[in-house]
């Protein structure tokens, strides 16, 4: 037995024989053309074909992993209608008088190299979407048409990256897992092993060599490793874990429709958080009771300028609708640090966490802000629609923020259009000058929501996307907690709901201890409700605190 280690993206276990998959790299000569008119005319032909692929691979992502899975394929038919890269390989084989297929070669190294070197590390994910779409023209023009992974029988496939138009292109009923030997945990082929239920594992040093193709093995995406030819025992321990996981799978489906109670009768709401409406089919999947966050900066993010009123009315309309009378929480725009439009023009700051973000944005440009509050209100009409600011240090700010309120809805009113008059409004706790400061706030606003990542980001004084400093971050921090106890006894104490929306809402080890401290609502990403729901039903809260 040999066991091999990577980087787990993917939780579940797998156990079949692993399939090499090696990339037939296409060979690319460079050749003298005579017709330079014709090879740019092949070229477009080859352009051609490859959105007409794309959209193809697209209509069935849609079907077989959903909207939001599926956005990568419309975005590579972007990339291949590039007018950068359309131009700089037509120059290539005017100025050249070269073949087609040695410039988009050409074109896609430069072009990857670039994105490599990029300091961001989202846009160094890109490198590998620039070199899918260069190799897929490339096999067009070669005549090698679509490339693919098949398989006889339900394997583990083994290579050293893989694309997302080759992941799904997989016969999910033929794939149990993949293993890489590169790849990134935020890459578009883990998002989409994420949501095919696909256990994966990256960055593992297995030999893509006729040495482990074809031999027995298990994938454990819980411990991110891989064993080749296990042993008898390794092998019946895994077989049980495997089928304690498709066992629990069955029993969470029993769920869907069960209340969020506990044995003593204590309940919580279970909300989801999103980021655009092509996720709301996920929230009625999984049975969430609402939207506990709705990242209205996606909204912002996804356009090339400020969206408009009727834009964004129509977004927040449609949730509100789909939703059918449902609580939605729609937070305000959360743009900033991490999260940059190049239209807002926001100045070049030295720590961005820090800096001009969220809710300092909206007042310091009202007109903005006053959009986005005037669309929400008029969706209000429509569903069950609450509204969340982020970023909120202080008292004044939430005075200011109800002054504006008051100055739209005089607006709305004077023009006769109708909104929720009654619309609970709401703020994030996300900084410890919020958590001292919450008696003050709860007298003030409906509810609180925390934001755990940037409140432990903010508490401990650790950069949460430095990866050096995983050691030291620790969600599970004493401060963090008797934090979180603060605001949920100050919201209660001025009769208002508390709750959270950060990611420590999903960590099950907590679910108890949320529940102790009484907190009225956990938001979460849609596929964690049913496991939630299920320990706060097995959970007696009343033994659980007589025991801690």
């Amino acid at each position: 037995m040999v066991v091999y280690e990577g980087k787990a993206v993917f939780e579940g276990v797998a156990i079949g024989k692993l399939s090499v998959y090696k990339k037939n790299e296409e060979t690319v000569k460079r050749e003298k053309v005579d017709d330079v008119d014709a090879e740019i005319a092949r070229y477009a032909e080859a352009r051609e074909a490859a959105v007409e692929q794309l959209q193809a691979l697209y209509e069935k992502a849609v079907k077989e992993v959903g909207e939001a899975s599926a956005e990568i394929f419309e975005a590579h038919q972007m990339m291949v209608e590039d007018e950068d890269f359309i131009e700089a390989a037509e120059s290539i084989i005017q100025s050249q008088s070269v073949n087609a297929e040695y410039a988009v070669a050409e074109t896609g190294d430069n072009f990857k190299k670039m994105f490599e070197e990029m300091e961001d590390e989202y846009f160094r994910g890109r490198a590998a979407d620039i070199k899918d779409i260069s190799e897929r023209i490339i096999r067009i023009l070669q005549g090698n048409g679509n490339a693919g992974i098949e398989s006889d029988e339900p394997s583990i496939i083994v290579a050293d990256d893989l694309a997302p138009s080759e992941t799904v292109q997989m016969d999910k009923d033929k794939i149990l897992s993949f293993v890489t030997v590169h790849g990134s945990a935020n890459s578009h082929t883990s998002i989409l092993a994420k949501t095919m239920n696909i256990p994966a594992i990256i960055g593992c040093s297995i030999p893509l060599t006729d040495e482990v193709n074809g031999k027995q093995a298990i994938v454990d995406g819980f411990e991110g490793k891989v064993y080749v030819d296990p042993e008898p025992e390794v092998l019946e321990a895994k077989k049980k874990i495997l089928a304690a996981e498709l066992e629990k799978k069955e029993l969470l489906e029993q769920l869907k429709g069960k209340e969020n109670v506990t044995l003593d009768g204590q309940k919580i709401n279970l909300y989801a958080n999103i980021g655009n409406t092509k996720d709301l089919g996920l929230v009625l999947k999984n049975d969430a009771g609402g939207i506990g966050l709705f990242r209205s900066e996606f909204i912002y993010l996804g356009s090339e300028d400020y969206p408009t009123e009727d834009e964004q009315f129509a977004i927040y309309k449609q949730v509100a609708e789909t939703l059918a009378g449902k609580k939605v929480i729609i937070r305000t725009l959360d743009i900033g640090a991490d999260k940059q439009a190049d239209y807002f023009k926001l100045p070049a700051e030295e720590n961005p966490a820090l800096g001009l973000r969220a809710i300092r944005i909206c007042l310091t440009r009202p007109e903005i802000f006053k959009t986005q509050l005037r669309a929400i209100l008029r969706a209000s009409a429509y569903g069950k629609i609450s509204i969340m600011f982020p970023m909120i240090i202080s008292v004044d700010e939430v005075l200011k923020i109800k002054e504006i309120l008051a100055e739209v809805k005089a607006e709305l009113d004077g023009e006769g259009i109708p909104y929720d008059k009654e619309i609970e409004t709401g703020i994030m706790i996300e900084t410890p000058a919020s958590v001292m400061m919450a008696e003050e706030l709860a007298k003030e606003v409906d509810f609180f929501s925390i934001g755990t990542n940037d409140l432990t980001q903010y508490t401990l004084a650790i950069d949460r996307q430095n990866q050096s400093l995983d050691e030291f971050y620790d969600s599970h921090h004493p401060a963090i907690l008797k934090m979180l106890k603060i605001v949920v006894d100050s919201a209660h104490k001025y009769g208002k709901w508390a709750g959270i929306c950060g990611e420590l809402g999903a960590d099950l080890s907590l679910t108890k201890e949320f529940l102790a401290m009484g907190f009225d609502e956990l938001s979460v990403s849609p596929g964690r409700i049913l496991p939630l729901r299920k320990i706060v039903r097995e959970t007696d809260v009343s033994r659980y605190k007589a025991e801690k």
